[in-house]
Order: structure tokens, then sequence, then C-alpha cells
């Protein structure tokens, strides 16, 4: 049974012009579901190149990642005074802001454009207790919102899509409730948690029961909206016409991946090896130009990377589009597995991994025996078979679907993925590059 971690954010906001020009970055997170705002329940934040990570506990949703020392905090004198990040975040039309008020007295509200100039300015003497209000913005992209209660300042950032010129920003109150104060997390426990440049982070969102997962290396501020989409075609991306091919698009939560393995190139004899001759080649099982429509290319590592040995490069993939890394294909396996989530270390293992996901990354059908496929997220993992590295012949096609990553484990050795037809794990493996294996794309 999948655990839960009881942690929420909807924006982890740093104001560096307010705190000082400290080495500190700001990641701002949303959720949606297609097009429809998602209201986190929780947010992880996974240090990989380090091996640590950190949780944020709703309400407390500010975190300054100093690249200098790792993770500290705004000072939190006066912390019993809170604004809560807006919700939606980015506004389409409207959002509503919530304070919480220890004791009763006077707030001031002012909210700000993105150059400094006042668009609300207002007071108002509040009782003890949490109070929201309804902010309408006019044409813009960033807000700030600021409130003001005695000596201390609490502030947000208000993301926008509004471009509709003419319009005024309105603030106006809407709700109270008394009710005890939020609690927060102390400094105490974040302190494991270290970050420097370069550093690989993973991101899981969290919504009741499902989990999305972003991973990556970020080198200053960012905005992430976690997809809680799943088996619908990306949005905005159904289809992609690339090389005289028409693909399919899939999403499964914040990834979105090509429904077919990739076949562009020139067919050569599985006897040939690939070279670096500025013609991409490909092989198609059993030298049958129909295996390759059926199932797609088989390639070799080196042709697949347009011979480079960056992780995460383009290679043979549209623009737009990357072969996924060994840590890529992780956050899928974790979404798709009924029992290990994302970040669970049981991905890092080689071999037979999680409970399921094999199974719910492969179809249904054209399985050697009937297979015992799902495609419960519309992967839907082929059977494609493999060109072996060593004397040229093609085995295999109808029991495994084997993948690269762009990983390499080292020089001429990477990563990839295996689906055994009655096998329900998913298997992570490592093999030489001169391999004929299938190439899956992924969304940048």
């Amino acid at each position: 049974m999948k655990t839960k971690i009881f942690l929420t954010a909807s924006a982890l906001t740093i104001l560096i012009n307010v705190f000082g020009q400290n080495p500190v970055m700001e990641f701002a997170f949303t959720a949606i579901d297609n097009t429809t705002y998602v209201q986190l329940d929780s947010i992880k934040v996974m240090n990989r190149t380090q091996g640590n990570d950190t949780v944020l506990y709703w309400p407390d949703t500010v975190l300054v990642l100093d690249y200098m020392s790792g993770i500290t905090e705004i000072d939190n004198k006066g912390e019993d005074f809170y604004v809560f990040q807006n919700f939606p975040n980015p506004v389409i039309s409207q959002t509503t802001i919530t304070l919480y008020l220890p004791e009763k007295g006077k707030v001031s509200l002012v909210i700000t454009d993105i150059l400094g100039r006042q668009v609300i300015n207002t007071e108002k003497w509040l009782d003890k207790g949490y109070h929201s209000f309804m902010f309408c913005p006019e044409a813009g992209e960033i807000f700030l919102f600021t409130a003001y209660w005695k000596s201390t300042i609490r502030n947000i950032k208000i993301l926008t899509t509004s471009n509709v010129s003419g319009l005024t920003s309105s603030l106006e109150y809407i709700d109270s409730k008394i009710s005890e104060p939020p609690q927060f997390k102390r400094i105490e426990a974040t302190q494991g948690f270290t970050f420097s440049l370069g550093d690989t982070l993973l991101f899981i969102g969290y919504d009741n029961t499902l989990q999305s997962g972003i991973l990556d290396v970020p080198e200053t501020n960012e905005d992430y909206a976690f997809q809680f989409a799943t088996n619908i075609p990306c949005p905005g991306t159904p289809i992609v016409e690339y090389e005289g091919q028409v693909y399919n698009t899939i999403q499964i939560f914040s990834q979105c991946w090509l429904k077919e393995n990739l076949n562009v190139g020139t067919m050569i004899q599985g006897d040939q090896e690939m070279t670096d001759n500025s013609i991409l080649e490909k092989y198609c099982y059993n030298n049958e130009p129909d295996s390759c429509a059926k199932y797609g290319g088989l390639y070799q590592w080196d042709e697949m990377m347009h011979y480079t040995t960056e992780k995460g490069s383009q290679g043979i993939c549209p623009s737009g589009w990357h072969i996924p890394t060994d840590d890529e294909w992780k956050i899928l396996e974790g979404a798709v597995d009924s029992q290990y989530g994302i970040g669970n270390q049981a991905w890092d293992e080689f071999g037979w991994r999680g409970t399921d996901a094999g199974a719910n990354l492969k179809t249904s059908s054209g399985w050697y025996d009937g297979g015992d496929g799902t495609d419960l997220f519309g992967f839907s993992g082929q059977p494609s078979g493999t060109r072996d590295y060593d004397a040229g012949t093609f085995s295999v096609n109808g029991k495994v679907a084997m993948s690269w990553s762009s990983t390499e484990n080292e020089p001429g050795i990477v990563f990839y993925r295996f689906l055994f037809y009655d096998d329900s794990k998913a298997i992570r493996g490592i093999t030489v590059v001169d391999y004929g294996l299938s190439v899956r794309c992924i969304k940048d």
C-alpha cells in the first residue's frame, strides 16, 4: 500500500529584494489536473545529488534554498501572523488570499505590480482568526501582496495569466473564522538538507493518494506546475509530426511522453554497425520494414544520442523532446506503480523492481502467451525485441521491450529499461552501447 507523506505547499516563496541579495533561489509551485487547479496536500523536496530531502508542512509554505549553506528560513519573529499562498495560483480571473491574525488589530494590505506600482492600498481592523480576501487582478504577470501588522511584514507572490487591458485590480473581504493559530515547521526539521548549484532536485507533489514528480537542475528562480492528469493526450500537444511520421502523446502526471517508439531514419541490415556518417540509420526487427512500422526502429546508443554523451540530450528526438534520463525513467516507474512511489529507493536498485509498474506500462495485447500488460496509464509499451550486439542478429520479439536511457553508468555502458512479457515488475539494467534498442522520447 502506498505511504502518503503529509506535507503541503502551494508555493515556496523567496523575496530576495526584501531580505537582501543573499545566495538564494525561489521556487513557486502550483498544481493542475489537465487545466483545472489542484490544491496540493504536500510537497517533498529530494536532493538526488547529495542524497538528502526535506518536507514542508501545511501551512508553512516559505522555504529558502541557500546554495551556499543549504536551507534557511526567514526570521520567524512574530510568526503567528501569517499570509497563506493564494489559490489558485497562477490566477486567471480571481484568487483567494487568506491571512491569520493572532489578536485583534489593524492590518495594512498593499498590492504592487512588477514595476513597484501600488494597485491596492487599504487598511482593515480585524479580529483574531483567519480572514479571506478575493483579489481580481488587472492585466499583468506578477503581483506582490504585502500585509503589515504591528512590526511584522508578510509577503506572497501572485502569478497571473490575465492579459486583458482595461481591467482594474480589486480586493474584497469575503470571510472570517476564529481558530487556533497555524503550526509551523521549525528550522531543526530542515537542518539535514543541503543544496549546491548543479544539484539535481526531485520535487514530489501530493494530492490525496496521487503523486506527481518533477526533476530539475535549477540555476535560478523557477515556477513549477505539477500535472495530475494521466492517460490523456498531453494538453496542448496531442500529436507530434516528425520526419514524415505522426506520433501520439500521453500525459502521465508531470511527464509527457510519445506514445509510440520512435521510427525515423534509413534502414540498414542487422549485421552492419551504425556510424557517424551524417545519415540517421535504424534497424528493423529481422530486417523487415513492417517491423519498424509496428514496433518502431532499433538504434545503437551512439547513433540515438547523435554521438554525444550528455544525458538528457535531444538525440534523434523531435525538437522540444529528448532521450529520457535514468532518473526520468525512475519517476515514471514510481508514478505508475501501486506500491512503490516516486522517489522510493527501490527504483535505484538493479533488476526487477516495484510491484506492477511493468504490467501497467505494457500494452494489454500483442505479447507472447498473452502477456500480463494492463496499459493502465496509456504508455503502450510494446514487445519490440532487440538487435544483438555480437552477431547482428535479432531476438526476443514478442517477449521483451528494451528502451534506452541517455545516462551512462560508465563509458560505453548505459542504463536501459526492460519490460518482460510475463513479469509485472519493471527492470533496470545496464548494457553495452552496441545493442539495438527502442527509443521513447519525453517532452522537455
